[in-house]
C-alpha cells in the first residue's frame, strides 16, 4: 500500500470520527444546558441575573457562575454564591455528570436536598451553607466518595448525623454547624485518616464524645454549644496535629485531661461553661496548666465558667510566650495571683474576674506592656497596678 492510499484511508476514518466526536460534544453541551435551564426556571432572583444571562442563544460555558472543562467543554463548576436566589434546589442539577464543584451558599434555598445530587460522582466540593435547607441530612451523601469539602452550616437540618458519611473516604472538611442536629456523634467521624476540620458546633448533639482512635490530619475540632456530656477523653491526644479545640458550652464533667499537653501544635483551647474540675479532691493547683506548658504555640486558653476551684500555680508563667488571651473568670479561684504571671509578656487580655482571689495585685502585671484588657473585679484583691 503506497503513501497516498494509506493517507486516504486514514482520512476516511478520521472524518466520520471527528464528526461523531463533535456531535457528542454538542449533544453533551446541550444536555448540560438543558439541566441548567430547568434549574433556572425553578428558582427566583430579584435582579433576574440568571434570566437575562442564561439563555439558549449563548454557550453555557459563558453563563454567569458556570465553568467548563477545557477539553470536553462539559460543566465542571457551578458557583452561584451570594446571588440572593430563592426556591428549592431542583433535581436537574444531578444531571451535571461532570460537575466537580457546586456552591449555592449564602442564598435563600429551602426544602430537602434532592436525592439526584447523589449521582454527582465526580463532585469534589459541595457548599450549601447559609440557606434555609431543612429535613434530615440524607444518607446518600455517603455515595459522594470523591467529595473533599462538605459545608452545610447555617441551615435548618434536623435528625442525626448519618453513619454513611464514613463512606466519603476523601473528606477533608466537614462543617455542619448552626443546624438543629441531635443524637450522638458517629464514632466513625473520629476514625478518619483524611479529615482536617470537623465543625459540628451549635446543634443539639448529646452523649459522650466518641474515642478519637485515628485522626492523623485533624487540625480543627469545633463542638461548642451542644449537649455533649461525660469526660473529655484522653484519646484526644491521638489527634496529634490538632491546632484548635473548642468544646465550650456543653455538659462535660470530670477533670481537664493532662493529655492535652501532648498536643504540640495546639493554638486555641476553649472549654469554658462546662462542669469541669482540675483533678482529684486533693489537687488544689491547676495541674493541667503544667501539661499545657508543652504547647509552645498556644495563643488562647479559655476555661471560664467551670467549678475548677483551687489556686493559680506559679508555673502559669511557663506557658507559651505566644499566649495572648487567658480567660478564667467564674472559676471559684482562690488564693493569690502569682507574680510569675508577669512572664506572659505577649498577653493581650487577662480575665480573672468573679472569683475568690485575695491579696495584692502583683507588680509584675504592671510590666505587661502589651496588655490591653485586665479584668479583676468581684474579687478581694488590693494594691496599686504600676
Amino acid at each position: 500500500m503506497n503513501y497516498n492510499t494509506c493517507f486516504q484511508l486514514l482520512l476516511a476514518l478520521f472524518i466520520p470520527c471527528s464528526g461523531l466526536c463533535w456531535g457528542m460534544t454538542v449533544r453533551n453541551l446541550n444536555f448540560d444546558q438543558f439541566a441548567l435551564l430547568e434549574f433556572k426556571d425553578r428558582i427566583a432572583g430579584p435582579q433576574n441575573v440568571l434570566a437575562n444571562n442564561w439563555t439558549a442563544s449563548t454557550s453555557v460555558c459563558n453563563w454567569i457562575g458556570v465553568s467548563c472543562g477545557i477539553l470536553h467543554k462539559r460543566v465542571i463548576a457551578l458557583n452561584l454564591k451570594s446571588m440572593n436566589l430563592r426556591g428549592s434546589i431542583p433535581p436537574h442539577l444531578g444531571n451535571l455528570s461532570f460537575l466537580l464543584s457546586l456552591d449555592l451558599s449564602r442564598n435563600h434555598f429551602y426544602g430537602h436536598l434532592p436525592k439526584e445530587l447523589g449521582q454527582l460522582h465526580r463532585l469534589r466540593i459541595l457548599r450549601l451553607s447559609y440557606n434555609r435547607l431543612n429535613g434530615e441530612i440524607p444518607s446518600w451523601l455517603g455515595n459522594l466518595q470523591g467529595v473533599r469539602r462538605l459545608r452545610m452550616k447555617n441551615n435548618n437540618f434536623i435528625g442525626t448525623i448519618p453513619e454513611t458519611l464514613v463512606n466519603m473516604s476523601n473528606l477533608e472538611i466537614l462543617n455542619l454547624g448552626f443546624n438543629q442536629l441531635s443524637g450522638q456523634i458517629p464514632s466513625s467521624i473520629f476514625n478518619s485518616t483524611t479529615l482536617e476540620v470537623i465543625g459540628l458546633y451549635d446543634n443539639k448533639l448529646e452523649g459522650d464524645l466518641p474515642p478519637i482512635t485515628n485522626a492523623p490530619k485533624l487540625e480543627i475540632l469545633l463542638l461548642w454549644r451542644n449537649k455533649l456530656s461525660g469526660n473529655i477523653p484522653n484519646s484526644i491526644s491521638n489527634a496529634s496535629m490538632l491546632k484548635k479545640l473548642e468544646l465550650s458550652r456543653n455538659l462535660f464533667s470530670g477533670p481537664i485531661p493532662k493529655m492535652l499537653g501532648s498536643l504540640k501544635h495546639l493554638e486555641v483551647l476553649k472549654i469554658f461553661d462546662n462542669n469541669l474540675i482540675t483533678g482529684s479532691a486533693t489537687d488544689h493547683e491547676w495541674s493541667f496548666l503544667s501539661s499545657l506548658t508543652n504547647c509552645r504555640n498556644l495563643r488562647k486558653i479559655g476555661v471560664s465558667g467551670n467549678p475548677l476551684s483551687g489556686v493559680l500555680p506559679t508555673y502559669i508563667g511557663n506557658l507559651s510566650k505566644s499566649l495572648q488571651y487567658f480567660y478564667a473568670d467564674e472559676c471559684e479561684l482562690q488564693g493569690i495571683i502569682p507574680m510569675e504571671i508577669g512572664n506572659l509578656t505577649n498577653l493581650l487580655l487577662l480575665q480573672l474576674d468573679y472569683n475568690k482571689l485575695s491579696g495584692l495585685i502583683p507588680a509584675s502585671i504592671g510590666g505587661m506592656r502589651n496588655l490591653q484588657g485586665l479584668y479583676l473585679s468581684s474579687n478581694k484583691l488590693g494594691g496599686p497596678i504600676s
